[in-house]
């Protein structure tokens, strides 16, 4: 584990991707990181990574190469989309995005079929895609603050099997 939260970091050095044994929490949160190394991605093994509080427009590429993540925090940043490399993380159970600039998430993020919980809490959004209701674990689906979007016609369905949302 390695915590570097609140430091008024700028930047994290290339040799962050050299730490191939870090396996379980990296914290970088409440910084001023509007990036990230490409190195990053080397950490196959991470299963942990907190980037919120951060200055970050977009979520980076390396972020979605790390094909062992189990939990993605990406809350307070300024994120106004995902990239569709997103798909990539197999493995994620849950992914905090509270607090961004996200009007929509992508149909990407059905291809996350291990991922539980989905917080979304505070942004704009003003669609989901449908491919949400395809996720076959989810249990939680967090909207509140969220006055923009009109409820989607799946979001009962949802419901009715099990899920949570809050509106």
């Amino acid at each position: 584990m390695i915590d570097l939260g609140h430091n008024h970091l700028t930047r994290l050095p290339d040799a962050v991707g050299d730490l191939d044994g870090l396996t379980d929490f990296l914290y970088l949160h409440d910084n001023r990181l509007a990036s990230l190394p490409s190195s990053i991605a080397k950490l196959a093994r991470l299963r942990y990574l907190n980037i919120s509080g951060n200055a970050m427009a977009t979520l980076p590429e390396a972020v979605c190469r790390l094909s062992g993540l189990i939990e993605l925090r990406a809350s307070d940043n300024q994120l106004t989309e995902l990239p569709m490399s997103i798909g990539r993380l197999s493995r994620l159970r849950e992914l905090h995005l509270r607090n961004n600039a996200l009007t929509t998430v992508g149909d990407a993020i059905g291809r996350l079929r291990e991922l539980r919980q989905i917080d979304l809490r505070g942004n704009p959004l003003v669609s989901l895609p449908a491919s949400i209701a395809t996720l076959p674990k989810l249990d939680k689906l967090d909207l509140r603050w969220v006055p923009t979007l009109t409820p989607p016609p799946w979001l009962e369905a949802l419901e009715a099997r099990g899920c949570v949302v809050y509106r």
